[in-house]
């Protein structure tokens, strides 16, 4: 199956003049443009949601929240992929870290950065830190399923070869092999999939903690579940058994802790019927 003929860059602004010097042209990529979707997209979805009875956002909140949790993905995702993907190379060129146009992002390390973000947002606010992770959590597949949209477009992340009738030959590989389109893999369970799932189940009152743990678990299955048709990084390959990538090995910590959180979600529900 050919790849689809699409131009990763979405807009090339100029050249122009300055001072008598030219500059230019600017590219505006994809995806950047995707981190900008996704984020209107669940500023979107907090407005709607902000509010409710069971919520402990408020709609006056939503901006300075979003303001948070965009930069908490941003500085995160580059730290990651920094330190979890490249740090041999960070070690030998320390300033690598802050060439952010050079490319490199990190879910991992980005949901550590809301993790941070929001902590410090609740904090401030004076709100229960596992309250606003229920009401974030069903915010985050939107960005994701943009992010991997933009993945696909900029021909980045792709699968392994493969011989299934929808695998892809992308022009970039230097290899042209048929690969598997692991990025729209992941842009439906990540994204269409969880959010439709996490939309559903928040919908209503549950016990406290639960959608954020149920965020966790679902999240690291798909993914597990994807990095078996996506191509490992070439210079790490396997991290275990010759089979285990870094990408399933990050998402096991969050595996367990989905669970975990999810069991004392629900004992904790259960301690407080009965105490009634």
């Amino acid at each position: 199956m050919k790849y689809p003929e699409l131009d990763p860059i979405a807009l090339s602004i100029g050249p122009f003049e300055f001072g008598g010097q030219s500059y230019g042209p600017l590219d505006i990529h994809w995806y950047g443009l995707m981190y900008l979707f996704g984020i209107a997209g669940a500023w979107l979805l907090a407005l709607r949601r902000a509010g409710f009875p069971y919520t402990v956002v408020q709609r006056s909140q939503v901006e300075n929240l979003v303001t948070y949790v965009a930069f908490g993905v941003i500085l995160g995702g580059r730290v990651g992929y920094v330190f979890f993907y490249h740090i041999d190379y960070w070690l030998s060129d320390p300033l690598w870290l802050f060439r952010v146009w050079e490319g490199g992002m990190s879910f991992h390390g980005g949901l550590l950065g809301v993790i941070l973000a929001m902590a410090l947002f609740s904090w401030r606010n004076k709100l229960s830190f596992i309250a606003l992770s229920d009401f974030v959590a069903p915010l985050v597949p939107i960005g994701l399923g943009f992010g991997r949209l933009g993945n696909f477009i900029g021909q980045e992340l792709w699968g392994r070869s493969s011989d299934v009738p929808w695998a892809m030959v992308f022009p970039n590989d230097p290899e042209g092999l048929a690969r598997h389109p692991s990025q729209l893999y992941q842009a439906t369970l990540e994204g269409l999939v969880l959010f439709a799932v996490l939309y559903w189940y928040s919908a209503k009152p549950r016990p406290r903690g639960s959608v954020a743990g149920l965020f966790l678990v679902l999240y690291s299955c798909f993914r597990i579940f994807a990095e078996f048709f996506r191509q490992p990084d070439e210079h790490i390959n396997f991290d275990l058994f010759g089979w285990v990538t870094r990408g399933q090995l990050l998402s096991l910590p969050m595996l367990l802790v989905g669970i975990g959180l999810l069991i004392w979600s629900w004992r904790r529900q259960q301690r407080r019927a009965r105490a009634l």
